[in-house]
């Protein structure tokens, strides 16, 4: 695959893109988005720069003296593309989350112009405005803004407004067990999956754990870890699901590629993706990490009797 963290994966006409923190050419300036495509999976093109840093008019607005950006969600409806974001880091002004719209996938994103959530001290504890994903129900059209995480580890529903820039209200929810950061929430045959990441970003505990519901707002059923380190790969985690043409799941994460050792762990994060394998009774098997060369067939035939 190629260097990269925090992953968004989504299927454009056929075409596997991934939005990952960290800029084309593999920028660690944390100062801008990029996106990168596949039909094969192992052969990517840059799609280039779609936001920098430097187009967000609010981001200086707390007077902080840093400003970084981090892990992108990207939705679309109507048309129009939409990439959320974070903005850090939360000491020693509160951290942000923004939007800005877009015609095509590739951009250009144009900033909505303010932040969509800041962190902070809340009335109920500590919140950190990071890790946004949205999510449209296919079912309803209602769409949902997933945040929250690593201090204080609380995880935050709010409904958004038709226009996807706004919000329209906060939906109060549970804590889901083991939950870190980096949600993400997908549907399939009627049962809503929130999966998250649980541990500690650079070390060997970061892994992949998930929830089931009736509904894309819980009540949560836990059901465990599905993607965990191994000899060979270490902290897998801020993924998303993707589901092909051929109604095949895949999982796309980032990963250490080294073997056991305490944290942090050191080098840099590499994107991967997996096969995503469903029990009869709905639940996710636990995913088993391949080697970088030995990635799933985006147009192939899936081998989960489950699927």
């Amino acid at each position: 695959m190629f260097q990269g963290a925090d992953p968004h994966a989504m299927m454009i006409d056929g075409e596997m893109w991934i939005f990952p923190t960290g800029g084309p050419g593999g920028s660690w300036a944390a100062d801008r988005f990029g996106a990168f495509s596949s039909r094969d999976l192992k052969t990517w093109t840059s799609r280039g720069e779609i936001l920098r840093r430097d187009q967000i008019r609010w981001i200086g607005d707390d007077g902080a003296k840093a400003h970084f950006l981090w892990a992108p969600g990207v939705a679309t409806r109507d048309g129009k593309w939409y990439l959320y974001y974070s903005v850090g880091p939360q000491n020693p002004t509160p951290s942000r989350i923004g939007v800005a719209v877009a015609d095509a996938p590739q951009g250009p994103y144009r900033d909505s112009g303010r932040p969509l959530v800041t962190g902070g001290r809340q009335a109920n504890g500590e919140f950190e405005a990071i890790d946004p994903m949205a999510f449209v129900d296919p079912r309803s059209g209602k769409a949902y803004l997933y945040a929250g995480g690593s201090a204080g580890a609380k995880l935050r529903i709010w409904e958004l407004s038709r226009d996807l820039v706004s919000l329209a209200r906060e939906v109060p929810v549970h804590q889901p067990p083991n939950f870190t950061e980096g949600a993400f929430m997908h549907e399939r045959n009627g049962v809503y999956y929130l999966s998250y990441s649980h541990g500690h970003w650079n070390g060997p505990d970061y892994s992949v754990h998930y929830a089931t519901a009736p509904s894309p707002i819980g009540p949560w059923r836990y059901r465990g870890a599905i993607l965990t380190s191994n000899t060979r790969h270490q902290g897998p985690g801020h993924h998303s699901f993707v589901r092909t043409p051929q109604d095949e799941w895949l999982i796309v994460y980032h990963r250490w590629d080294q073997p056991p050792g305490p944290a942090p762990l050191k080098g840099e994060r590499q994107v991967a993706i997996d096969r995503v394998c469903y029990g009869t009774d709905g639940t996710i098997v636990p995913v088993i990490m391949t080697e970088g060369d030995a990635v799933p067939k985006l147009h192939g035939i899936g081998n989960c009797a489950g699927n």
